[in-house]
Order: C-alpha cells, then sequence, then structure tokens
C-alpha cells in the first residue's frame, strides 16, 4: 500500500479546470477544501470575476469594476456611468478582491491593477464550471461575452490603439 507520498510526481501542475473536475487533480494535501470554494463563490461579484478568469486570465480593476457594473444594471458596459464604475470598483477592492486573493484563488498586482489566476484557482473555477449554468446562468453567459453584442468594448479599443 502506498503512503501517497509520490503523489505530486502524477499530478499536471498545468491541468484544465475541467481536468479537476474529471478526477485528475491534485493530490489530497493539495485540494483547496469544498468549504473554501462555496465561501469564495458565496456572492455573485466573487463568482463574477472567477467567470471572467474563465475566459481570460488577466483583467484590470478597472475593467472589472465596469463589467460587473454594466452586469449588474444589464446594460452596455459603454453605458455605465462613472459614479456606478466608481462604486463597484471600490466593492471590489476592498471587499472581494481580498477575500479571493487571501483564499488563492487570484493574484492582485498593486502597481498594475491587473488580476490573474493563484494556485487556488483550478479548482474554484472547476467547480464554478460544475454548478454554474444551473445556478448563474445570465451572469456566467454575460462574464464570458462582452455585453456590447458587436460593438466594441473599452478594453478591445486599447488593445486596437496600442497595435
Amino acid at each position: 500500500m502506498s503512503d501517497g507520498s509520490d503523489c505530486a510526481e502524477d499530478v499536471d501542475v498545468g491541468a484544465e479546470p475541467t481536468d479537476y473536475a474529471r478526477g485528475r487533480g491534485p493530490p489530497p494535501e493539495r485540494v483547496f477544501g469544498l468549504d473554501h470554494v462555496y465561501e469564495a463563490l458565496a456572492h455573485p461579484r466573487r463568482r463574477y470575476l472567477c467567470y471572467t478568469l474563465l475566459e481570460d486570465t488577466e483583467w484590470s480593476l478597472t475593467a472589472l469594476a465596469t463589467k460587473v457594473a454594466a452586469w449588474e444594471a444589464e446594460t452596455a458596459e459603454r453605458a455605465v456611468d462613472d459614479h456606478e464604475c466608481d462604486r463597484v470598483y471600490v466593492a471590489l477592492y476592498h471587499a472581494h478582491v481580498p477575500k479571493l486573493v487571501d483564499e488563492g484563488i487570484i493574484a492582485f498586482d498593486e502597481a498594475t491593477g491587473t488580476i490573474t489566476a493563484a494556485e487556488n484557482a483550478g479548482q474554484v473555477l472547476a467547480a464554478l464550471e460544475g454548478m454554474g449554468a444551473s445556478l448563474d446562468a445570465a451572469q456566467e453567459t454575460h462574464a464570458r461575452r462582452e455585453m456590447d453584442r458587436g460593438e466594441t468594448t473599452e478594453r478591445e479599443e486599447i488593445d486596437d490603439e496600442t497595435h
């Protein structure tokens, strides 16, 4: 009987989130507890941040605040006023981002204002993919596509200007 000490050798560190859902995940000592997953995903804004990580692996906090404000107002991103965007930004910055950072789900670079996936993101994203469609279909759909339906977004406009 194996003591499990060689489990880490069998782990694909670059595994996709869906790999975890298929049982090809990390050894038990590296598993992010289910209570932590549910706590991380308990608030709609935190779920939204995680859904956006399924779409793209790097976001600015400003872009996320605009995206969340548009989703909450059920409007296009370009229609979100500065006050709403600022209100969402403050809540993300002071409450939701620190929670996900503390849980090791996202990394936040204060200097650039950039959010990326962290070490526990794969397990949380796998759980989110597994339960998301039945719980948050509208939120997931919005987070994984642009609300402007064919119109360019601020992020795309910035990317176009830099190329």
